[in-house]
């Protein structure tokens, strides 16, 4: 299933799903999406979204088998599905933050700082 085999009956959005929290640039600029994923998020993230969270029941057998899916029941088959849970996937997880200088702390032994294991006179 393409972007553009989509039954009209199913997926339907009254307007475009933009995610400027997450992604203030355009989810097509990202670099996380290929363009068919984008045209998939753009066109019928509303409803995916609403399907999703529960807001909105479904209303059709692709409905009903995507909701399956966003509670685990079953595995992603389609590119509505695995686009979906991609975009869960990319949102929801904590963003990887680098840094030159580590992120793990060093912590000395009790041994290492009593005052009686410092020889301050010793030369």
């Amino acid at each position: 299933m393409n972007a553009t085999s989509i039954p009209k009956d199913s997926f339907k959005a009254n307007r475009k799903f933009y995610d400027d929290r997450n992604y203030p640039r355009g989810m097509g600029r990202s670099g996380d999406f290929t363009l068919a994923e984008v045209q998939i998020l753009e066109n019928h993230g509303v409803a995916l979204k609403a399907l999703a969270d529960g807001s909105q029941t479904p209303e059709t057998e692709l409905e009903q088998r995507f909701v399956e899916v966003c509670q685990g029941k079953l595995d992603p088959e389609n590119k509505i599905e695995k686009t979906w849970l991609k975009y869960q996937n990319k949102v929801l997880s904590p963003k990887q933050f680098h840094t030159l200088f580590g992120r793990t702390k060093v912590e000395a032994s009790d041994e290492e700082t009593t005052p009686e294991s410092i020889d301050i006179d010793a030369d």
